[in-house]
């Protein structure tokens, strides 16, 4: 058992009679469904893996896909698979929970794919409908090893003969875990090497297992053909919930707590396009735009504020998006919102032509940075006698920050924050290669009681967020079809939603 266990309520149960055993056991149709297609993805995974073999020759690597966790007594949490299990099964938004992804190392090298899952009980079992957690009476239709077998072509096995397998011949002393995946299996393979007498040392086991998950969060930096698609889908998916936050602003001013119905309105277009939402959505109105991660959503949308929206649908193959528009309630910026937007607006430009191959990941950062030092300093809001320079200077400077203090870029893929566990080396100081996915978003933010800020500035805050593909000769902007220049973002919401009078 990998998910949490459940409590059991003692007021519950089913008639435990022969007789009304053997009565739900009859009457049910055979089940002559063929076994499901292969996948589009599964020849994309089997390449993954096959790279993955071959950093780790001679080892047997287990990738889990953790198991359902309790919400409440008997209700879950809304599984979903763990990011290294998904990129290398091709499972996504179906996996089932406590399915366990093995690569088997062979006698001859390379390894062999073995994926372990919990499948339906027969209809003559108590499970089908005594058990509310897997019982498909409960549960609707599971699928079986055929199923997983057909889909994506590799070998699969009950998840109750995964204990056994781990522990078999020498390679038992030789075990990698994804350790974060699910604490309960790296239990398991701990007892598993210590029992096989593994040379290493506790803490030089938790270094290899550390060390796989770093490889795992590496091998999705740079995105094939097919993955670059799944984000053009999950931005397209996204494009569509922000065209309906447009047209329902005035509702959401009418209805009062309008940053709930405005979540709630991408919502329901994340779970119709794909899985749901890929994080939590900020919708943040009047000064909570000016909260970095303001997820409570529970303010008024009012008249002539702007309100920021930072969200992202995430696919059924985990590939999410993640988009942040600024947008005037009632239509139009006023002069300062426009001040404030074009600022951030030219410093989004900037960071995006210094997406190019060959610069480093922080050169988009800097490059965006430089502008926004620069619009405060001419706007005389750095302290006085600090220069441009000055701010600017990385090791004593940083004036400027005040008013943008998180980053401009992060990867994208099957996590908003991808590939989070390379090291600074790998990630901040790396090169960008073609294929690479990665956001680009600078912001300014001044807060309300913020008495160093202009007093007209009080209050607003603006973020632009676009995804970014990494190409060839420079950039390619996946997310263009979201208007995102002032007057632009204008036009936008006079199309969608009509002219202002109208609505």
């Amino acid at each position: 058992m990998i998910s949490e266990n459940q409590p059991k309520a003692g007021h519950r149960d089913v008639p435990a009679n022969t007789e009304f055993r053997e009565f739900m056991a009859s009457g049910w149709a055979a089940d002559d469904r063929p076994p499901a297609p292969r996948a589009e993805v599964a020849d994309h995974a089997a390449r993954r893996r096959a790279a993955l073999s071959q950093r780790f020759p001679g080892e047997r690597l287990v990738i889990p896909g953790g198991g359902l966790r309790v919400r409440s007594n008997d209700t879950d949490y809304t599984f979903r698979p763990h990011t290294a299990f998904a990129h290398l099964s091709g499972l996504g938004s179906h996996a089932e929970p406590d399915s366990v992804l093995v690569l088997e190392p062979g006698p001859e090298g390379g390894h062999h794919a073995v994926l372990y899952f919990r499948p339906p009980a027969p209809r003559d079992s108590e499970e089908f409908y005594a058990d509310s957690r897997y019982g498909e009476f409960w549960v609707g239709y599971r699928p079986t090893i055929a199923d997983i077998e057909s889909q994506l072509g590799l070998a699969v096995r009950h998840i109750d003969s995964l204990s056994v397998d781990l522990a078999k011949d020498d390679a038992a002393a030789r075990l990698r875990v994804v350790r974060s995946a699910d604490p309960k299996l790296a239990e398991l393979v701990d007892t598993t090497r210590a029992q096989a007498g593994t040379s290493l040392t506790g803490e030089q086991q938790e270094e290899a297992d550390e060390e796989l998950a770093h490889v795992l969060s590496g091998m999705r930096i740079v995105k094939d053909a097919w993955e670059v698609g799944e984000m053009r889908k999950a931005i397209a998916a996204t494009h569509k919930g922000f065209d309906a936050i447009i047209t329902t602003l005035p509702e959401a001013v009418r209805k009062g707590r309008g940053e709930r119905w405005v979540e709630g309105v991408f919502g329901l277009y994340a779970r119709h396009e794909g899985n749901g939402t890929g994080y939590e959505s900020i919708c943040a109105a009047g000064d909570h735009a000016n909260t970095i991660h303001w997820t409570k959503n529970t303010g008024e949308v009012r008249e002539g504020d702007l309100i920021l929206v930072d969200a992202g649908i995430e696919i059924d193959s985990l590939f999410t998006a993640d988009i942040t528009r600024t947008l005037p309630v009632s239509g139009r910026f006023t002069d300062v919102q426009r001040k404030i937007y074009d600022a951030v607006h030219a410093a989004q430009q900037a960071g995006m032509e210094a997406v190019k191959p060959g610069n480093k990941f922080s050169d988009i950062h800097a490059a965006a940075n430089k502008v926004i030092a620069r619009h405060l300093h001419e706007w005389g809001l750095l302290p006085e006698g600090v220069t441009l320079e000055q701010t600017l200077d990385p090791e004593r400077g940083g004036w400027h920050r005040r008013w943008m203090v998180h980053g401009t870029s992060h990867h994208l893929g099957m996590d908003v924050h991808d590939c989070q566990l390379l090291l600074r080396e790998d990630y901040m100081d790396g090169e960008l290669k073609p294929g690479m996915v990665l956001t680009v978003e600078p912001g300014l933010y001044f807060k309300a009681d913020d008495l160093l800020a202009p007093e007209e500035f009080r209050g607003i805050g603006v973020r632009i967020e676009d995804d970014v593909l990494v190409t060839e000769d420079g950039y390619e902007n996946l997310s263009a079809a979201m208007p995102r220049g002032s007057y632009e973002v204008e036009e936008w919401i006079a199309q969608v939603s009509g002219p202002a009078e109208d609505r």
